[in-house]
């Protein structure tokens, strides 16, 4: 073989390697991004769960709230359907927050009595009605602004 082949066999394989490696890190960011979308949709379904469990023990309805919150968990699950699609994942049409993050009843309790038991000073209040919100909630419990 003379010198000028194997240079050009070279140049090839480096060309190979480095969108082997160029796709390996597109796909590593696409799973960033899914892992970031399940820790949001674990998050919203645990507010809503929160939301709901604090509607119901008040003997209270929010439904406009409620329907925000199941808006932004399926929207939350087509971002997630859609990633999975684009690394040749099967997208299942939804997901259940025990597959998205650890089943811990204790932390789950302490997200129920969340509403309830943390002091005033540690949340943010609320732009439109100035009621005070916990500092991860997405929307307003008592009057449904987006936060």
């Amino acid at each position: 073989m003379d010198f000028n082949k194997i240079k050009e066999m070279g140049l090839e394989y480096a060309e190979k390697g480095k969108n082997a490696a160029l796709d390996l890190a597109e796909r590593g960011k696409i799973q960033a991004k899914i892992v970031s979308e399940q820790t949001k949709l674990a998050k919203a379904q645990r507010q809503l769960g929160a939301l709901v469990y604090s509607l119901a023990k008040g003997n209270e309805e929010n439904q406009p709230l409620v329907d925000k919150y199941i808006e932004m968990i399926g929207s939350i699950e087509a971002n997630l359907n859609a990633l999975r699609e684009s690394l040749g994942m099967n997208a299942p049409e939804y997901v259940h927050a025990e597959e998205t993050a650890p089943a811990d009843v204790d932390a789950a309790a302490d997200v129920a009595a969340e509403p309830e038991a943390a002091p005033v000073q540690d949340k943010k209040c609320c732009p439109q009605c100035g009621a005070p919100v916990s500092e991860d909630a997405l929307f307003c419990n008592k009057c449904g602004a987006q936060l």
